[in-house]
């Protein structure tokens, strides 16, 4: 592992008034020990070793609760396998090594999240312009931007603005038209009113509930979350399929390619790449935008990118997407609480968008980039329900089956995955007859089915199990060429251009002899040291990069 040595902020030789740290002063001991966070960020910084710790810190500062390691880092010839050189962390700062976590939900840690949302930008913008690797004709391949719903569950208050007039909608101040608005009387069985006449704001938590929480069909959308995957796998099949028929229709031949045992094979001359965001709504169900772009075949290398034969258009796409979403869907496998299982199919509203470079068309690649790459750093927030993987002892805090809207459906996924449920209602635990009891009962009477199972482990996500950002092996980069980039240019700013050659073999390797030892930083004053070192870092980048933009201007 390579550690950096540049300083966190920057030289006072480049920056006026800023220094690589304060200079120690004498301070009491037992203020490190204070509960004054001032106190202790005054220890800390008074400490000899200040400067090499913030050096030590550098690649974790702004991680809200990076990961410490332990252990020691081993330097063997790669040749011979003989050991050149060993470091133990216990000689570094702290004892211990700090990374960042690396997670990508914008709530968890903002600093982790936002690297992310840049990598998932570059990974989705590249499969559309080309670039790291990909050929720049894919900016002329046929692309679309279809977003796949989930089918209505029940009614919910939503928010319907007919025509903006705002500049941005994320700060959208439209009139919206009224929630529900009815003339007759009708009521649910439950006595309910179904109609609402607000116009709710952006930040009404009614938004995304149902009209009546008692007639909502839970069951269904935990199990339409959990089903969610397989209905995308089957409508890009029926996807591939629409097209490579449409290519024989239109005389288009098929490409002959050799096998691995140097056997002729007829393959079809058309094939599709694509890349998905899935995104939370508010009433706690997932729906996906997705890119899916036209590429042809090479006969002689199957893994390459080539354009698509002339005769299909992005309007052809159009149309295969249109005509999977509206005849795929499925039948689950039998559950006690329900024999017939839960059918699971796309929703009625649709829409695919052609995606353009030159900006001529209904979006740009741009704009769509930066529109998936938002969503791959969010998951329930919208919902307002948070949580890490629920156990045993967590179900209660966040399940309720006559809870809110979001405790019910995690009621709903924890009690179809047949676990152990013990009802929070306090006449129900002699008597056993509410209906969560019941559900209860009927669930213990047949075995348990393998894919409800799942619902458990993905319960704080509503049920949804899969990955926010997907993509199919040849539509773009991936994240590990990334990262290994970065790798590279760290180095390369650290060592200097002429003393790195990454283009023969390395003769050292660097190996890692390190295990877990927690999580976050040890003090609440070296977090805030940490990551106000970091900001005043990004803010120095960002007046330079500012300030060469001038000059060049």
């Amino acid at each position: 592992m390579t550690l950096s040595t540049l300083p966190v902020v920057p030289d006072a030789t480049t920056a006026s008034g800023t220094a690589a740290c304060a200079e120690p002063a004498t301070v009491p001991t037992w203020w490190a020990r204070s509960i004054d966070l001032t106190k202790q960020a005054v220890a800390r910084a008074a400490r000899p070793d200040y400067e090499a710790w913030l050096t030590h810190v550098k690649p974790a500062s702004a991680c809200v609760r990076p990961v410490r390691l332990a252990g020691t880092i081993a330097t063997v010839e790669a040749a011979t396998g003989r050991l050149l050189a060993e470091r133990s962390t216990a000689d570094m700062p702290d004892g211990v090594i700090y990374k960042p976590c690396g997670n990508r939900r914008e709530k968890v840690c903002p600093s982790c999240s936002k690297l992310y949302q840049n990598d998932a930008y570059h990974v989705v913008r590249t499969g559309l312009i080309g670039g790291k690797g990909v050929p720049d004709e894919v900016a002329h391949h046929p692309a679309v931007f279809p977003t796949f719903t989930a089918p209505s569950f029940g009614e919910v208050h939503t928010r319907v603005v007919k025509r903006h007039t705002c500049a941005r909608r994320t700060d959208c101040d439209c009139r919206p038209e009224p929630c529900h608005a009815r003339r007759d009387l009708s009521v649910c069985p439950h006595g309910i009113r179904l109609a609402c006449f607000a116009r709710h704001s952006n930040e009404d938590t009614r938004l995304g509930t149902p009209l009546c929480l008692d007639c909502y069909p839970y069951a269904a959308q935990a199990v339409w979350n959990l089903g969610a995957g397989e209905l995308w796998r089957r409508t890009t099949i029926a996807v591939n399929r629409y097209i490579r028929r449409l290519a024989r229709q239109r005389g288009i031949p098929d490409v002959e390619t050799f096998t691995n045992d140097g056997q002729i094979r007829q393959v079809p001359p058309v094939r599709l790449s694509f890349g998905k965001a899935a995104e939370m709504q508010r009433r706690g169900v997932v729906h996906f935008h997705a890119i899916v772009r036209l590429d042809g075949v090479d006969p002689f290398d199957p893994a390459a990118v080539v354009p698509p034969p002339p005769g299909i258009d992005a309007h052809d796409l159009v149309a295969a997407i249109d005509h999977a979403t509206a005849t795929i869907g499925y039948v689950t496998a039998a559950h006690p609480a329900r024999p017939g299982g839960w059918y699971i199919g796309w929703g009625e509203q649709q829409l695919t968008k052609v995606i353009t470079v030159a900006g001529l068309g209904e979006v740009t690649d741009g704009q769509v980039a930066a529109y998936l790459a938002k969503y791959a750093t969010k998951a329930t927030e919208i919902t307002g329900h948070t949580s890490a993987r629920l156990t045993n002892d967590t179900i209660d805090v966040y399940a309720d089956p006559t809870g809110t809207h979001v405790e019910r459906l995690v009621a709903a996924c924890w009690s179809l995955a047949h676990t152990r449920w013990r009802c929070p209602a306090a006449l129900c635990q002699h008597h056993h007859t509410c209906p969560a009891c019941v559900e209860h009962r009927a669930a213990k009477a047949a075995p348990t089915t393998t894919p409800f199972v799942r619902l458990r482990r993905w319960a704080h996500m509503l049920g949804f199990g899969g990955h926010f950002l997907t993509k199919s092996r040849r539509y773009s980069i991936t994240f590990a060429l990334l990262r290994d980039n970065r790798v590279v240019y760290r180095r390369t700013q650290k060592a200097g251009p002429e003393q790195t050659a990454p283009d023969t073999e390395p003769t050292t390797l660097v190996v890692n002899f390190l295990e877990f030892v927690g999580a976050g930083w040890r003090t609440p004053a070296d977090a805030m040291l940490a990551n106000t070192s970091a900001q005043m870092a990004r803010e120095h980048a960002e007046n330079a990069r500012q300030y060469l933009n001038t000059l060049a201007a």
